[in-house]
């Protein structure tokens, strides 16, 4: 059962009491010792994978070069036994919050991961490297990160359908640092109190704005979520030694509503499970099979089909105009109504192209494939036939598809669109498509051997047969990890990591 609780702005005259605040409520969640459901623990352990594999095919890229650079620098303390990063071998360890951000950004940076789309914004998978960090330095099992990984996604899920942020132009990533603060204290088993004062601190912290995803997207867009991250376990380490956050941090006059979202007279409606009621948040997300923007799986799913069906469009000369109707989300964010002409520049970053509908949709119309490096290579995005089809390629808001993605509906819920395709011949092509084919309710949802072959394939050349294999028995088998033993989740690699430009540390 879920309970919905209110939260509004008080003068600092109304005295809210502790237990009524939002962030309580919050940590009360994070302290129920309820059972992990054996569906939210699988899905739990597809989502280590999935990170995993995204992070692998990101190694030797710029962002995580720099991010691993840093980490290295920074020993971990006696209190602990430290944390592995991705692609180094598990002997090396260094500080919970720096693995936590090494790692953060090598799953972040090729938007590949999982996804939860409502009120705002989210890609809870985020919450993984700082919970996993800690677990490793503080000796916890994989039943402890299992708990902990559960709260993380519960609290963030729960965030997302009820406040949004992007709407007062606050990047999604601001629910990060309450979602991780709380699933670390979970893992910990820490009390109410320090929990509370933990998701205070880490809302107050990584509160900034979504210029990070808006016009020429740079590589702080990886960077984000990961700080967030780091962020969450400086928070709980600061907590525990008995600091405290600003109170009301939600509710208060001068708090995160009343100045940075709907206002003093905001209103929101955010639903928790009960007390005693597990946490499935989990599974109400979902990941994806192609390296881009959520909003774009779909609409690479019907370009995929069109391009079987409909070989003629991949020639700009046979299409006067393409029109992809859709939500106020997927035309304001990752379409033309951001207004954004980096998104129809042949040299943007590839940060700004998988933000960009209509090239991604240009692209997979005529490959019918889609490759998290090709599809996004300078050459590939300069070709002339794609430039001059890619500026045919428009959006543009469908009230009936806004309400369809809004929906608390799961069956109804919809993250695509309707495709009005003109071509010079006169005739009109018009198909539609309402979830990604990997969703729960598309054409081939995913289930375990999707996670484990999109792993294999991009650790393909990355990471030894033998190591994907060591890897895949001890997630499978988190459970049964012991204290101590969760450095088994970190992935060795193969190939020679690259270092980047020294800094100050």
């Amino acid at each position: 059962m879920t309970v919905t609780h209110e939260v509004r702005v008080y003068r600092s005259d109304e005295n809210l009491p502790r237990e009524d605040q939002l962030a309580y409520k919050l940590a009360q969640l994070a302290t129920d010792p309820v059972e992990v459901l054996p569906e939210v623990e699988e899905m739990v352990i597809n989502r280590i994978i999935d990170n995993a594999s995204v992070a692998i095919a990101s190694l030797n890229r710029g962002p995580i070069i720099s991010a691993r650079d840093q980490a290295l620098t920074h020993a971990h303390s006696p209190n602990g036994s430290g944390a592995t990063i991705f692609g180094v071998p598990a002997t090396t360890k260094v500080s919970p919050e720096w693995a936590a951000w090494a790692n953060g950004v090598a799953v972040r940076e090729l938007d590949y991961h999982d996804t939860f789309l409502a009120a705002e914004y989210s890609h809870p998978g985020d919450n993984i490297p700082p919970i996993l960090a800690v677990a490793q330095h503080t000796g916890r099992s994989g039943y402890d990160l299992i708990r902990g990984i559960a709260t993380g996604y519960e609290v963030q899920v729960d965030l997302v359908k009820a406040i949004c942020l992007h709407k007062h132009k606050i990047d999604h990533v601001a629910h990060i640092g309450p979602s991780a603060a709380a699933g670390i204290g979970t893992l910990l088993g820490l009390d109410t109190e320090t929990i509370f004062q933990a998701i205070g601190q880490g809302l107050h912290t990584t509160t900034a704005t979504r210029q990070s995803r808006k016009g020429e997207i740079s590589t702080w867009k990886a960077h984000a979520p990961a700080f967030a991250g780091k962020m969450a376990v400086e928070a709980v380490d600061r907590a525990m030694r008995g600091q405290t956050s600003p109170v009301p941090i939600y509710e208060g006059e001068d708090g995160v509503i009343a100045w940075m979202l709907d206002g003093p007279d905001a209103r929101y409606q955010v639903p928790l499970p009960a007390p005693g009621e597990p946490k499935r948040a989990i599974l109400d997300t979902y990941t994806k099979e192609h390296s881009a923007e959520y909003q774009a799986q779909a609409w690479i799913d019907l370009a995929r089909k069109l391009h079987k069906e409909h070989p003629e469009l991949t020639d700009p000369q046979n299409v006067e105009s393409i029109v992809l109707h859709t939500s106020h989300h997927t035309h304001y964010v990752i379409g033309s109504g951001a207004n954004d002409p980096q998104k129809y520049d042949p040299s943007a970053t590839r940060e700004t192209l998988d933000h960009s509908i209509p090239y991604i949709f240009t692209v997979m119309l005529q490959d019918g494939q889609w490759d998290h490096l090709a599809s996004y290579a300078p050459e590939r995005a300069q070709r002339p036939d794609t430039v001059e089809l890619w500026h045919k390629v428009t959006t543009a808001e469908d009230a009936e598809w806004t309400r369809r993605y809004h929906s608390k509906d799961p069956a109804e819920k919809a993250f695509g669109g309707r495709a009005e395709i003109k071509l010079t011949n006169g005739e009109t092509l018009i198909e539609e498509i309402a979830v990604a084919d990997a969703h729960p309710l598309g054409a081939r949802p995913f289930a375990r051997a999707d996670y484990i072959k999109k792993f294999r394939t991009l650790a393909a050349g990355q990471v030894s047969e033998e190591e994907q294999d060591r890897f895949l028995t001890a997630v499978e088998n988190l459970a049964q990890l012991g204290a101590g033993e969760l450095d088994a989740l970190n992935i060795t690699a193969s190939l020679d990591l690259q270092t980047g430009a020294k800094g100050i540390f």
